[in-house]
């Protein structure tokens, strides 16, 4: 993969994933034979681009780097999926909106905007405000500083600074007002409109009480007042394009219940819908926590020792830059992902790996932002900047998981958008047919058409799936599981025949040199130094292990020149302008002599990986290495098998080799496959009409990551590779076989709830649906089936938040 571009290049896209899909897609469009995919860094393209091709390249580029800026908005009473699509359509219909990014986890909006204006910024805040939502503008860090800059130049600094502090004095008066107002209500700020709809029906009964002549108008005043909030909102989404709203059936209803002189179930019925909105945002907010406890374990400083080696300076993580050396000390987090360099310590990596117990870890190994030194000051090289930490991307993965809906989820929300025009259209005729056909009486059909209408509202049937991932996601990444959104999770738990990587995967992944053969005058350690030379090219480790046999003989290596990979063969390159190839026999298409055939078969037979050392084509050489199956690979292919899915091996290895090590594992195999090669094995087994599901493809994410991209489901094994993250649609953090059981099991657990929920939800629409219309149950029991169910999908879908307690 070669880099096309950083996205520090590209402020006007930022971290919009909706602006990084139509550049990607306007690139494809641009070069048809190329495949673009984003990274957490960059853009990177699948192989070199041509001239021409980069021409095409960067006319794509120069047309997305600017036009647009991308600004946030804190919005807090964000509690269902239904939140989420009024502000959406809200915000869409806007001139000058080019993409709209709306996280109810995050309880943020961002918005590209082509007129970033302080006049439509503040319009957008006053918009969020008036459809019942909490919106803040979120600062950006410096733009202060930039926007005066800018506009000196341009001679007009008088107006702006003029316009930042009327924002900033009402912005003032706003919190001023409020922190009066809650210090003189005596229940807390999320109970205002259970508060002011039960105020007024007490005021209201209490007038009817002391004054009885006016008993009939005191509650229909009070319940229309009480429920004048929800009109406003339904009135607000109505003329922003969100017309078919629970807020305008609940309207409804109140008044028809007014208008037939049920004026004491209308106020009722306010105050029961008060109540079941403010148990959704605990619910919602229950299922956030995951995210915000995450982002709590970023330390707030860094100990970032001086470059003149005199002390240290204490700097925010996001000051720290490359190759900083950074201080950490018994009881702190570390606050950059790094590579150790003086001292050893027990690091405690549970927050992203769920093991409980500290991990003894010694200079040269790699430690994550946010883990916690037990026993003793260590410090450390920073090796990924602020921003692209593991523990940011874990952030990140959760918070965008959100985006990648499952396919339940989708066709819910579809479902979900014309369940309330039918339901509605049914009220009608209820209260129309049998009074006009049948010479029924008016009132007693109009109650019940109400009744009808207020189990319209489909926000149990909504929440169903979302609530169930948002708990399966937060509890993945407790146990060190990431998966990016709900379409992953929900095809895991459908597979029936996972592909397997060996090499790091099945294997420990740390092979060592057995073997050694020479040919003619050809000294072993000459031989070794030669090979490992070439090895240093790749990071495969099988050559890993070719260079730390020659480093373990303080070997010499040769400078090379021109060197090279061979996809799926080996390497190449010149020593003193001779040519040299180290690679798999087969794969570099040479017939080795009788004698050294008869040694690489040999040592294939004992489960070795042979390779041979070419010099200008001749063989000089021939080296036999050799890697163990990882301790848990048995059991967890066995408890894979039996939950139904068949394990198959893919490897590049010689038959010998993996025929031996799947007869070990109790697995089919494929074996001398080159990196194309797996991606047509994974082609047959989805055509292969005795296997039913997703194909799943699981790798380390090193050297398989088309494989990871192109299977139904990728799941990479260990998280130390930005590549893995972007490949994979699921990785196990923890270096482990077992977490992808625990994977497969925490899916279908998902699955069950989903569809437990969604059971719920419409059996108790469809129970009460056929109540209120045969006059069974009225206004008080249909709102509190509405809520009632709505309350029971979240609790259900909560319990995934202690699934796999006993892994």
């Amino acid at each position: 993969m070669s880099v096309i571009a950083k996205w520090d290049q590209f402020p006007a896209i930022g971290n919009c994933e909706s602006c990084k899909s139509s550049l990607i897609a306007a690139l494809n469009d641009a070069v048809p034979g190329q495949s673009f995919v984003a990274a957490a860094d960059g853009l990177y393209a699948q192989s070199e681009l041509s001239g021409k091709e980069q021409g095409a390249v960067d006319d794509v580029l120069a047309r997305h780097r600017d036009g647009i800026s991308h600004r946030h908005w804190v919005v807090s009473g964000m509690d269902c999926g239904s939140c989420v699509a009024k502000i959406e359509t809200a915000l869409s219909k806007r001139d000058g909106v080019q993409c709209v990014d709306v996280s109810m986890m995050r309880e943020t909006v961002t918005l590209g905007l082509s007129n970033d204006s302080a006049e439509t910024r503040s319009d957008i805040s006053s918009m969020l405000t008036k459809l019942g939502y909490s919106a803040k503008e979120k600062a950006i860090p410096g733009a202060e500083k930039s926007s005066e800059a800018a506009c000196c130049a341009g001679g007009s600094c008088g107006s702006v600074s003029q316009t930042a502090t009327d924002n900033a004095a009402s912005e003032d008066t706003d919190a001023d007002d409020k922190s009066l107002l809650r210090k003189l209500a005596p229940w807390p700020e999320a109970g205002d409109e259970i508060a002011w709809a039960a105020v007024w029906l007490v005021l209201g009964g209490l007038v009817g009480w002391l004054v009885p002549a006016t008993d009939a108008y005191a509650m229909s005043v009070a319940s229309v007042i009480a429920a004048l909030p929800v009109m406003r909102t339904a009135f607000r989404l109505a003329a922003s394009g969100a017309f078919f709203s629970i807020e305008l059936l609940m309207s409804v209803a109140v008044l028809g219940a007014v208008a037939i002189g049920e004026s004491l179930e209308a106020g009722m019925v306010v105050l029961l819908f008060a109540i079941g909105e403010s148990l959704e945002g605990v619910a919602a907010g229950r299922a956030r926590s995951g995210v915000k406890s995450l982002m709590k374990l970023a330390p707030e400083t860094a100990r970032r020792v001086s470059p003149s080696g005199g002390g240290f300076d204490t700097v925010a993580p996001s000051a720290l830059a490359l190759d900083d050396i950074v201080e950490v000390r018994p009881g702190e987090r570390i606050p950059a992902d790094g590579i150790l360099t003086e001292g050893s310590a027990e690091i405690d990596n549970s927050h992203l790996t769920g093991e409980s117990v500290p991990v003894p870890s010694e200079p040269g190994d790699e430690v994550f932002a946010g883990a916690i030194v037990t026993d003793r000051p260590v410090r450390l090289r920073v090796t990924r900047a602020a921003g692209q930490t593991m523990l940011d991307r874990v952030i990140e993965l959760v918070e965008q998981s959100e985006k990648h809906k499952a396919p339940v989820e989708r066709f819910v929300a579809k479902f979900a958008r014309i369940y309330t025009p039918i339901i509605m259209a049914l009220a009608a005729l209820t209260v129309v047919i049998p009074p006009v056909l049948f010479g029924q009486g008016w009132e007693e059909w109009i109650y019940r058409g109400l009744a009808l209408l207020l189990i319209g509202c489909p926000c149990a049937l909504v929440i169903s799936t979302p609530a169930a991932v948002t708990s399966a996601l937060a509890r993945a990444s407790r146990i060190g599981l990431l998966v990016k959104g709900g379409a992953a999770l929900e095809a895991i738990g459908a597979v029936r025949t996972m592909a397997f990587d060996k090499t790091g995967t099945l294997t420990e992944g740390k092979p060592k040199l057995t073997a050694m053969m020479s040919v003619g005058d050809m000294d072993e350690d000459r031989l070794l130094a030669i090979a490992a030379a070439l090895e240093t090219v790749t990071s495969h480790p099988l050559a890993k292990a070719v260079v730390n046999a020659a480093t373990d003989k303080k070997l010499d290596l040769p400078e090379i020149t021109d060197a090279r990979t061979i996809a799926g063969a080996g390497v190449e390159a010149r020593i003193d302008n001779v040519l040299y190839r180290v690679g798999a026999a087969k794969r570099l298409d040479i017939d080795p002599a009788p004698e050294i055939a008869d040694w690489l078969a040999a040592q294939e037979d004992a489960g070795s990986t042979a390779v041979v050392i070419l010099r200008d084509g001749d063989v000089i050489g021939a080296l036999a290495l050799r890697d163990t199956a990882r301790a848990d690979a048995v059991d967890a292919l066995a408890k894979l098998n039996a939950l139904g899915i068949s394990p198959v091996m893919l490897t590049g290895d010689a038959e010998r080799v993996a025929k031996r090590m799947a007869g070990e594992l109790g697995m089919d195999y494929r074996a001398q496959l080159l990196p194309e090669d797996k991606l047509n094995v994974l082609a047959d087994l989805r055509n292969d009409p005795a296997r039913k599901g997703p194909i799943a493809m699981v790798g380390d994410g090193i050297n398989d990551a088309p494989a990871l991209k192109s299977a139904d489901v990728g799941i990479a094994i260990g998280g130390g590779t930005d590549i893995a993250l972007e490949a994979a649609d699921a990785v196990a953090v923890k270096d482990r076989l077992s977490d992808v059981v625990n994977l497969v099991k925490l899916s279908r657990t998902t699955r069950r709830v989903i569809r437990e929920n969604i059971a719920l939800a419409l059996g108790l629409k469809a129970v009460f649906l056929v109540t209120s219309i045969t006059g069974l149950t009225g206004l008080w029991l249909a709102v509190m089936a509405d809520t009632g169910a709505t309350v029971l999908v979240t609790l259900n879908s909560l319990r995934l938040l202690i699934a796999l307690r006993n892994r």
